[in-house]
């Protein structure tokens, strides 16, 4: 037995002394590592990160500004058939002014986050973002599937960065999540996303009900292939007015190893540490950040629309101010020795 797991561990250490040397590893290599304790992996996810990246932490102010959603993804709380969600959407004003207390904070992007919500058309989007350009920070877009024309016309008006999450790219796994949505322009939306000069984010959900070891291997080997800028890793955590609501709740280990893999085959991209992760784990976010992140998104929605914006139940700070939401992210990123950057955080900025 001792044989075997000294055995197993030297595998596995050649397996990531490669995936740190040459930024690539084979799909039976990454479901070596998948199906290990993730210790060694998460060690040297870190030192990766620390090597490309520096020890800063690119803070980034996220902005829920609508939960209105027409499409009907069977994982989140923001689906249309969901009933029993109090709908709100922002006015412009009180965007600008969640923009505009983020400034004020030192933080350098904003995260425009919502559900598919068509009352945002391109017009009303363009002229949000033109306003927020003139605070001299970088804008990321959350917003769902939209037309080529549209993503171009967001990116003349000043738009840095576009988050598009593939949540799997098992292709019957998604069509059976996404109702009435196609995979097939998922896909077309990353594809369009990159040609247009947009610093693309991605990422997959992991405990899904019926994905496999395999499968995770597949969506890493996606995110390399894409050559995304950004890759959020995200734990399911089962939303009860949803059809996975009895699905497995332990995923954290899981999107952990996710994770690190993908610093170790992408290091020089961003890697948030999610606020899903603290969500089901204590210090979750922190744990991220020692195996391969190195950004965090503080929710800078403002009052009750906090609670509102419910795509998983039981999200950390939703009774929290964002200025308390500052200053507890701010002090557990320096207990760890990290520092706080003051750039955009663009994926070639190691400061």
């Amino acid at each position: 037995m001792k044989d075997y797991y000294n055995n197993k561990q030297a595998l596995l250490s050649e397996i990531i002394n490669k995936a740190e040397n040459e930024r690539i590893l084979n799909k039976e290599e990454i479901i070596a590592l998948l199906n290990s304790d993730g210790n060694l992996l998460c060690e040297s996810a870190d030192k990766i990160r620390k090597k490309y990246k520096g020890d800063f932490v690119h803070l980034r102010g996220l902005i829920e500004f609508s939960n209105i959603c027409r499409c009907n993804c069977f994982y989140c709380g923001l689906r249309a058939e969901n009933k029993k969600l109090d709908r709100y959407r922002l006015k412009e004003n009180e965007i600008l002014q969640c923009v505009k207390f983020a400034v004020n904070s030192g933080y350098k992007t904003v995260v425009l986050q919502s559900g598919e919500d068509l009352y945002w058309t391109s017009e009303k989007l363009c002229t949000l973002i033109k306003e927020i350009k003139k605070h001299d920070i970088a804008v990321t877009l959350s917003i769902g599937e939209r037309s080529f024309e549209e993503y171009q016309a967001y990116k003349n008006a000043g738009a840095d960065r576009f988050l598009l999450r593939i949540e799997t790219t098992d292709k019957n796994l998604y069509k059976h999540l996404h109702p009435d949505m196609s995979f097939e322009n998922r896909i077309q939306c990353l594809k369009n996303l990159k040609k247009l000069g947009y610093e693309t984010g991605t990422g997959c959900l992991v405990g899904l009900p019926n994905q496999t070891i395999e499968s995770l291997a597949d969506d890493i080997i996606f995110f390399k292939e894409l050559d995304a800028d950004m890759v959020g890793i995200g734990p399911l955590i089962p939303h009860p007015d949803t059809p996975l609501a009895n699905a497995n709740k332990d995923n954290f280990d899981m999107a952990l190893k996710v994770m690190a893999i993908v610093r170790l085959l992408m290091p020089d991209i961003n890697i948030p540490a999610t606020t899903a992760m603290e969500s089901i784990r204590q210090n979750g976010r922190i744990i991220a950040l020692n195996s391969g992140a190195n950004v965090v998104m503080p929710n800078m929605t403002q009052g009750e629309y906090r609670k509102k914006y419910e795509i998983y139940p039981n999200k950390i700070c939703i009774n929290d101010s964002p200025e308390k939401c500052i200053n507890c992210i701010k002090s557990k990123i320096e207990s760890i020795g990290r520092k706080i950057s003051e750039t955009k955080g663009y994926r070639k900025d190691a400061r």
